[in-house]
């Protein structure tokens, strides 16, 4: 076999950053569980129809079919996409099992994703994402909207990570706001407003002419709406300066106030509202979130999401909901490679059991299954070799401490400090800071 390509975009890590990618999982898993939000696993693939109907990612669908066509086989398996997020197939999931779930409908999932665009630092076509939603029938109240950035600040308050800062936004108020303007096509101009921070106000000016139909003073308003930012409700004066009116505006911006004040009171600085924050995607109707990592803004949010109202109907009934995202494998990808997030060794492993002789590998093999019973992670030495190669075994992997079988005694080391003490498997255990590798981030 000739020497495998390297694929762009799908990210493989290595053990050691394997193992901090689980702690990251279990730490998000256990905040979101405190939530009440369930666990939930979808299939990978959806009808492309679906799929192509949810806005500016649907352009980078993967579609899925078979390498040899079977003319007669089930029809419509030609016709699906890997999910490019995870709240497209939940609003499915909700519709084919309403009947069988208690609303509101609190659910968590952590899952692969696939999307076709350019890999590059941050941005990957297969990545993890972890998201919470919550799904009401017919109406969703403005309060779990206000719950969605307590969640995730401590989730990601429980890591070892940077800070991290919610910038909220709510699509009422951009829509209002260019109703109150004229504009007719208020989401061709979200859509423009939303590249901004890629393509600058000059561009999005030409944007919003182009695909929106804007003058030049409605793209300026539109502009003046979007720098407006503030860590609290001060961003209701600051658009009311405006000068523009609108009922959806106004609705917007009591949603929004709500959401600044709550965020604030359970934890200061973790939200601004920021009025340039839009969203691609054509399903969210109310709040929308985007989240940076302090240092780290110039890659974008982190975790992202909003209020989606019709994404989950069927004929007169309606499914309203809001949710996020946290793209773990971008989060971790982004860390990984300033080298901010570090484990305390490579492996799981804690004791490596010597072996004194093959002939008595079963010992150290009893050694190992009782240190293991008791929740100790061991693994035994894969040769009988000299003590010392036994011992630069372990400290090539990590490995702190070393058992040594003897008739008379078992003897660990600890081959960090060198200290070596009786022990006996039934009753030894390591400091706890020694069971499990310690994962940590420089300068958090």
């Amino acid at each position: 076999m000739s020497k495998p390509t390297p694929l762009s975009g799908f990210p493989e890590w290595t053990p050691s950053q394997r193992m901090i990618e689980q702690f990251v999982l279990d730490r998000i898993r256990a905040t979101f569980e405190l939530y009440g939000f369930a666990p939930l696993e979808t299939r990978s693939v959806e009808p492309l129809d679906q799929l192509l109907r949810k806005g500016e990612t649907s352009k980078e669908v993967y579609l899925l079919r078979r390498l040899q066509a079977d003319v007669d086989g089930p029809a419509g398996d030609d016709a699906l996409g890997l999910h490019f997020d995870l709240t497209v197939p939940f609003a499915r999931y909700v519709l084919e099992n309403a009947g069988k779930l208690q609303f509101p409908f609190r659910r968590y999932q952590i899952q692969k994703v696939w999307r076709g665009e350019r890999p590059q630092e941050g941005r990957y076509r297969e990545f993890l994402q972890a998201d919470i939603d919550i799904v009401d029938r017919d109406t969703l109240p403005a309060h779990y909207e206000a719950e969605m950035p307590l969640v995730i600040g401590d989730a990601l308050r429980s890591l070892p990570i940077p800070p991290v800062r919610i910038q909220v936004n709510n699509r009422k108020i951009c829509e209002g706001f260019y109703r109150g303007v004229g504009l007719t096509d208020p989401e061709a101009a979200l859509r423009a407003v939303d590249k901004l921070d890629k393509i600058g106000p000059a561009r999005v000016t030409e944007l919003l002419a182009e695909t929106a139909g804007a003058s030049e003073a409605q793209a300026k308003a539109a502009l003046a709406l979007a720098e407006i930012s503030a860590p609290d409700a001060s961003f209701a004066d600051a658009v009311r300066a405006l000068g523009v009116d609108d009922p959806l505006l106004d609705e917007g911006v009591a949603e929004l106030t709500a959401v600044v004040e709550t965020a604030a009171a359970h934890a200061p600085g973790l939200c601004v509202a920021d009025l340039r924050i839009a969203r691609g995607l054509d399903y969210y109707t109310g709040t929308v979130y985007e989240t940076q990592m302090i240092g780290y803004e110039r890659f974008g949010s982190i975790c992202s999401g909003g209020r989606y109202d019709n994404l989950a109907s069927a004929g007169n009934v309606r499914f309203p909901g809001v949710g996020i995202s946290i793209g773990v494998t971008r989060m971790l990808g982004l860390l990984f490679g300033a080298g901010a997030l570090t484990a305390s060794r490579s492996v799981p492993t804690c004791v490596l059991v010597a072996v004194t002789a093959e002939e008595d590998r079963s010992a150290s093999d009893a050694v190992a299954a009782a240190l293991r019973s008791r929740g100790v992670p061991t693994e035994v030495s894969p040769s009988a070799a000299k003590f010392g190669k036994q011992i630069r075994y372990a400290e090539r992997r990590g490995i702190p401490y070393v058992w040594f079988p003897g008739a008379d005694g078992d003897e660990v080391k600890d081959i960090r400090s060198g200290d070596q003490v009786a022990a006996a498997a039934g009753e030894w255990t390591p400091p706890r800071a020694d069971l499990k590798p310690l994962v940590g981030g420089a300068g958090v």
